[in-house]
């Protein structure tokens, strides 16, 4: 029995040892445990993959400056809508109920690479004291697109991280929370910019280092606690799968949303992930697969043959301010349906300048029992309400 399962049969029992309720856990669904009993119910009997929650896509992005702006939809007529969207302070968007996040990073090693963004200059606006203190710092920094759509509502990786963390120890018995991340390495596109430096494996190891700064092991799911015993990530996965929703209430996922080149990069010499705090976006039969993003449309028939063999997903509900403007909710349903566990947004509330567009779960709940592996389980009663 691994560590985590353990953890949540000793809290298991003590649990069920105290109450006064009577309480059947072998009992087919959430209902027929007994009254008050659900929630003991689900903590046992339901895995972290028969959840379905939502949460924010490029979660720390707040909308460029309109100087700024106006000067990308000079050279990019259409693509700057893509950019049009804000979201507030982390904090308040975990206590709006948001349990999947995303933050984009830039390797800052030495710090002060970005502190200085050729936008502000190209657009006559004035340096921010505050902003070129925080991005001088040694670290990883977290912006969208250096130089051009680089605010944000927290600006050092380990700030954000410090901020989400503090919050999950103050709410524990949350569901997990997934946090996705790209890791980019681009180009300049603003005269007098600067280049992103390139994600090699150090780079990903010190990435790995400010998540363990931060987060302590057991507020932490990791691909070696998944795998356990077995040879690779993916056999555990498909053969015994992931943790109980009790041993993974207050913890966290990360995950690595990249392509092929960062993924080898970040694995290394590795069969699987072993040692590393990241699960990483690979095809079903890599060895190190258990995690997969599938953010379009056209991907619902995937998303649902892989929530069924065992993979945990994450999609998207929305992108580029495309549905809001349009006020269409096709895509936002189908992700919903499709089992995807984490399903991600810029729209947990309307944008009233675009429509009254918005993708939040049904009644207000936070987490619901998934619709492709636990339809059935929950009889309508939220996982978190």
């Amino acid at each position: 029995m691994g560590l985590i399962r353990g953890a949540a049969a000793a809290m298991a029992a003590g649990l069920f040892a105290t109450s006064a309720i009577a309480c059947d856990l072998h009992a087919p669904d959430a209902v027929k445990a007994g009254k008050g009993c659900a929630q003991a119910w689900m903590d046992r009997n339901l895995h972290l993959n028969d959840l379905l929650t939502m949460g924010t896509h490029n979660s720390y992005h707040v909308r460029t400056p309109e100087k700024i702006m106006a000067l990308i939809r000079g050279v990019a007529p259409r693509a700057w809508q893509g950019l049009d969207y804000n979201h507030g302070p982390l904090l308040g968007q975990l206590d709006d109920g948001a349990r999947a996040l995303e933050l984009d990073l830039v390797y800052d090693p030495k710090g002060g690479r970005f502190a200085h963004p050729a936008g502000l200059k190209l657009a006559g606006l004035p340096e921010d004291p505050a902003y070129v203190a925080a991005m001088s710092k040694p670290g990883f920094k977290v912006l969208h697109i250096q130089d051009i759509d680089f605010t944000s509502n927290c600006l050092t990786f380990v700030g954000c991280l410090t901020i989400i963390r503090d919050w999950s120890r103050a709410h524990p018995r949350h569901t997990p929370i997934l946090i996705t991340m790209n890791t980019n390495d681009e180009k300049s596109r603003a005269p007098g910019g600067v280049d992103e430096l390139p994600f090699t494996e150090a780079a990903y190891d010190a990435l790995d280092a400010e998540i363990r700064s931060v987060f302590s092991a057991k507020e932490l799911i990791t691909p070696d606690d998944i795998q356990g015993r077995y040879p690779t990530l993916r056999e555990a996965v498909l053969q015994h799968g992931w943790p109980t929703l009790g041993a993974s209430r207050g913890r966290f996922l990360f995950a690595l949303d990249e392509e092929a080149p960062h993924v080898t990069a970040y694995r290394g010499a590795r069969k699987s992930l072993e040692g590393r705090v990241l699960f990483v976006n690979t095809p079903e039969d890599s060895p190190a697969a258990g995690y997969i993003t599938l953010n379009e449309r056209s991907d619902v028939p995937r998303i649902t043959a892989d929530v069924k063999a065992g993979f945990v997903v994450r999609t998207r509900a929305d992108a580029d301010t495309v549905e809001a403007r349009s006020n269409d909710v096709t895509r936002r349903d189908a992700a919903l349906a499709s089992g995807a566990q984490y399903v991600s947004t810029d729209y947990r509330h309307p944008d009233t300048r675009l429509s009254d567009y918005q993708a939040r779960l049904p009644n207000g709940a936070i987490t619901v029992c998934n619709p492709v592996r636990a339809a059935d389980k929950c009889a309508g009663i939220p996982i978190e309400p």
